[in-house]
């Protein structure tokens, strides 16, 4: 089942857990759960075409299985072949076919499900990247923002750091706390996952940032909800 939304108790979780983590660190942690990154209604227009064009593949290996069909539909009173009756049978079903496979997918569990594993991991990476850069990036003085991103529908997260972060923490650093976050989220504890990916964001943070004096709180610690 594919998990729509958090819980009050999850939000609450989360921004304690951002608060308490950067009670170490000079960095800021911003955390932001999608319920979906993308609609993924290309994908459904790529099936239909897909499948009008097997359908049209179909037709032209086995010309004869066609002719079959139409006189069966006919009640064997077609005659000879028509190339004008076959290709006009060949245009409906086409339609048909391409109608049938475009609808079916218009119901978004069944075209998420369809959608490639990887089709999907670039279109979490893509908005993740643009909620990035819309309120985190830059939005530090020193430039040590870190953007943790959590897309419920695809079940997938990523974790994009400022300028001044990344140029000290390579992307790999992250890996534990990825792994805890999809763990969780695979087991429906979405909002735990995040605080336990927070938890060691923090950690990270800290021993590159640790806490100064005249740190001040520059963004939000709430949990984002797009």
């Amino acid at each position: 089942m594919v998990m729509t939304r958090l819980t009050r108790a999850d939000r609450d979780c989360v921004t304690a857990a951002v608060t308490q983590a950067e009670l170490g660190t000079d960095g800021e942690i911003v955390t932001v759960v999608a319920r979906q990154s993308d609609s993924y209604h290309d994908v459904a227009l790529h099936y239909a075409v897909a499948a009008m064009l097997l359908t049209l593949a179909l037709a032209a290996i086995n010309p004869a299985g066609l002719e079959d069909k139409l006189a069966w539909f006919t009640n064997g009173w077609s005659g000879e072949p028509d190339p004008r009756r076959t290709l006009f049978a060949l245009t409906m079903i086409e339609t048909l076919v391409f109608l049938v496979v475009r609808y079916a997918l218009a119901w978004p569990p069944l075209r998420l499900a369809l959608t490639p594993k990887g089709t999907r991991a670039r279109r979490v990476r893509r908005r993740a990247l643009q909620t990035f850069q819309l309120g985190t990036e830059r939005r530090t003085g020193a430039r040590v923002g870190v953007l943790l991103y959590l897309s419920l529908g695809e079940r997938m997260a990523e974790i994009v750091a400022d300028a001044g972060v990344h140029g000290k923490v390579p992307p790999e650093t992250w890996g534990d706390a990825m792994a805890s976050l999809v763990t969780h989220v695979r087991e429906d504890r979405a909002g735990e996952g995040m605080a336990a990916a927070v938890e060691r964001i923090g950690q990270i943070l800290s021993l590159h940032f640790p806490k100064t004096s005249d740190d001040v709180n520059e963004l939000p610690d709430r949990l984002i909800e797009l």
